[in-house]
């Protein structure tokens, strides 16, 4: 790619940026749009949802930026959690590691790389030029001022270990500390118990009522026993929203959507009365939840959760085996209530342990399918192919401007048009494979989602060939560093324009959020369902953090093979930084609490970008025939694990479980608080099914409009 096509797809999407952000400044003032731009202010009553429309509301303005700004992290740490800490602290530790990098790299390695003439590239035409002429593969074979890029890599390594420690000792120090501050909490006093052995005669609620008053009588408090609800709670849900729809309905009576049409979209079909068919719906519905609640009663799965009368008595039955038999009575630690993933229960072993293999098998075949559009976006970067492919667009491709565009800007879009089907792909997956918790599920989403990036976005674009030859280079250790010493920085000029477009582009769309937008106004103009809640979203981790970590893997990659990635690498984790604190602010909610463990994974994807790193290095410098920097690299690696190692046994342990000093240090608190008796007594019903809990439902005027559907029974 030459320079011109990277400027025209920077100017694209620097374009698209500002017209996004002057959307969002705009519509984020008209009434009504308070439920897609601040839906969590508004669910708490701090926003207001309507207003008169007026002409100032349709100019421009950065007041939220200043609002963001000054969003503390404690402010952050009291809605969202910890875990909303540690996103944030991403972008902190990301912005902190390519300033230097961009210090080193731009004003001490892009000037050696730019006055090399391996490559023998004419100055005169700047425009023209190749991106390569400013990356190492234009310094001189043998020459000494590769010895610069060889420090350089030694520094960085060291600023980015340094960093990581500090990041990762402050970031523990935080989970202790909001340990010591939180109330206490259901899932601090429970586990989970699995592979119950029900004797012939008996249930199983009595079997674990014994067995843990026999096994741990000073601390045990209580149990639920798990039943199949899954039928159960899908009925209840749509119970709940044509309760929603009717008393939307009740409330507003002289709506024109009160009439519809009961045929297909509410088109055809006879008009009927919405408020008499959702009536006589719902008492059908409700009928069918009594019916369906009294037959799961006795559907016991052989698993429950146990509850004790301290966090040291829970964490004791946690590690310790609790049978003869490694198999029967197998303890795990039990997840905050809200967040349970109940359908797990409902699937017997075999069906989980199939789900697993099937998971496994998709997971591959989602890798290799993924290829087709790598390979389309490789045909696009090279007008040669391309022309060879479609041979009716020689006359279009000939034009500077439309090459510029399909060169510099097209690839990248496909690719990201692509890969954001992806990470809802791997929630489904891993929601298949037995995970008890949704954060359980979103986390291993997490890690799918960025394990497969870094292979088909950046192994796949760079090794541009088969999956068979994909495979095969690694099958061959001894060449992989030539090989990617070769290929990487080759692709430099695409993964440039990469960053901005699928950095810059998605961040601005993030902030304008136009699919929630455009989903709200046809859902209610088209469906119907004037009467639903809107949904409060939660912080999609699962697609955010590979995106982060993946963008810092191509920063520490090519930090000394093509600095000027660098400067745009740099833009996009300050336009991240700023418009997540403002996202955080308005729009997500917290829907279940992990306590920082999304950060180990942030750990591991640095080390192992720095490996890689260092991996190309000993093969860079092999191929620019300076073999003895290419022996002294070979330690930088193994002084990158062994300092991984070391982190592994520091701090990772803190973020498994919480240590027997905390947890005494907490139950000793515990015992002069005089609302540990009600808590108690909220904890034995923490745990109970929503499936199960007992329906009631007011026909009777305002007062059915007023009285909550669903309550657990007195």
């Amino acid at each position: 790619m030459i320079l011109s096509a990277l400027l025209t797809s920077v100017g694209i999407n620097l374009g698209l940026c500002l017209l996004f952000f002057t959307l969002y400044s705009i519509l984020r003032k008209q009434p009504g749009n308070v439920t897609v731009y601040a839906p969590r202010l508004a669910a708490e009553g701090k926003a207001q949802q309507g207003g008169q429309f007026n002409l100032e509301s349709l100019l421009p303005t950065v007041g939220w930026v200043r609002k963001a700004w000054q969003l503390s992290e404690d402010e952050i740490l009291s809605v969202l959690g910890l875990d909303a800490v540690v996103f944030m602290r991403i972008f902190i530790f990301s912005l902190r590691v390519f300033t230097f990098a961009g210090v080193v790299g731009i004003f001490i390695l892009l000037p050696v790389n730019y006055l090399g003439n391996q490559l023998n590239v004419d100055f005169s035409h700047f425009s023209n030029k190749s991106l390569d002429s400013f990356s190492i593969s234009n310094v001189n074979n043998g020459s000494n001022w590769l010895w610069v890029h060889f420090c350089a890599a030694y520094v960085f390594t060291g600023v980015v270990c340094y960093l990581l420690y500090y990041e990762y000792e402050y970031i523990s120090s935080k989970r202790i500390a909001y340990f010591y501050s939180s109330k206490p909490q259901p899932h601090q006093f429970t586990i989970l118990v699995r592979g119950i052995p029900i004797p012939s005669g008996g249930t199983c609620s009595e079997t674990v009522n014994s067995f843990f008053i026999e096994n741990h009588p000073s601390t045990y408090l209580s149990h639920a026993v798990v039943r199949r609800t899954s039928k159960l709670q899908g009925l209840i849900g749509d119970t709940e929203k044509l309760y929603k729809r009717l008393s939307y309905l009740k409330l507003n009576n002289h709506t024109p959507q009160r009439f519809r049409r009961d045929g297909f979209l509410g088109i055809f079909g006879r008009k009927v009365d919405l408020v008499d068919h959702y009536e006589k719906k719902l008492q059908d519905l409700e009928d069918n939840v009594r019916l369906e609640q009294s037959s799961s009663a006795g559907k016991e799965v052989p698993a429950a959760f146990v509850s004790f009368k301290s966090r040291l008595g829970a964490a004791v039955a946690l590690h310790i085996q609790q049978a003869v038999n490694p198999t029967k009575w197998v303890t795990e630690r039990a997840p905050e209530p809200q967040d349970v993933y109940w359908p797990f229960f409902s699937d017997s072993f075999i069906k989980r342990w199939i789900c697993v293999l099937v998971v496994f098998v998709a997971c591959i075949a989602l890798t290799i399918l993924f290829l087709i559009p790598v390979v389309l976006v490789q045909g696009l970067t090279n007008l040669d192919q391309l022309e060879t492919w479609f041979p009716f667009l020689k006359g279009i491709l000939k034009l500077t401007f439309v090459s510029e565009v399909i060169t510099g800007y097209l690839p990248s879009l496909i690719l990201q048009m692509f890969l954001s089907f992806v990470p809802p792909i791997m929630i489904m997956f891993s929601s298949m494979q037995g995970y008890i918790s949704l954060s359980q599920i979103e986390k291993s989403a997490c890690i799918k989602v960025l394990w497969f990036t870094i292979w088909n976005i950046f192994f796949a674009n760079v090794l541009s060939g088969s999956a068979l030859y994909q495979v095969s280079v690694f099958l061959e250790p001894k060449k992989i560093a030539s090989v990617l010493a070769e290929a990487v920085p080759a692709q430099a000029s695409f993964f440039i324009a990469y960053v901005v477009t699928s950095g810059w582009t998605s961040l601005s769309s993030e902030l304008c959020r136009l699919v929630p937008l455009i989903c709200s106004f046809f859902k209610r103009v088209f469906s119907g369902k004037y009467g639903d809640e809107f949904e409060v979203p939660s912080i999609p981790y699962h697609s955010g953090i590979p995106k982060i970590l993946f963008f810092g893997l191509l920063g520490i990659t090519y930090f000394f093979l093509a600095p000027l990635i660098l400067p745009f690498l740099l833009v996009y984790y300050c336009m991240g930084y700023i418009i997540y604190r403002n996202q955080l602010s308005n729009v997500y909610a917290l829907q279940y609490q992990t306590g920082g463990k999304f950060w180990p994974i942030v750990h591991y994807s640095t080390i192992f970008s720095l490996v890689l790193m260092h991996i190309i290095a000993i093969g860079i410098f092999g191929i620019k025939k300076v073999p003895l920097a290419s022996s002294l690299t070979i330690p930088l690696p193994i002084l990158t694990l062994l300092f991984n190692e070391y982190c592994q046994k520091r701090f990772l342990p803190l973020f498994k479980t919480y240590p027997t000093e905390c947890l005494v240090k907490k139950d000793r608190e515990d015992v002069n608080d005089p609302t540990m008796a009600e808590f108690y007594d909220k904890l034995v019903t923490a745990y109970r099914d929503p499936g199960l809990m007992s329906l009631r439902y007011s026909r009777s005027g305002t007062e059915g409009l007023s009285s909550p559907l669903l309550q657990a029974a007195e």
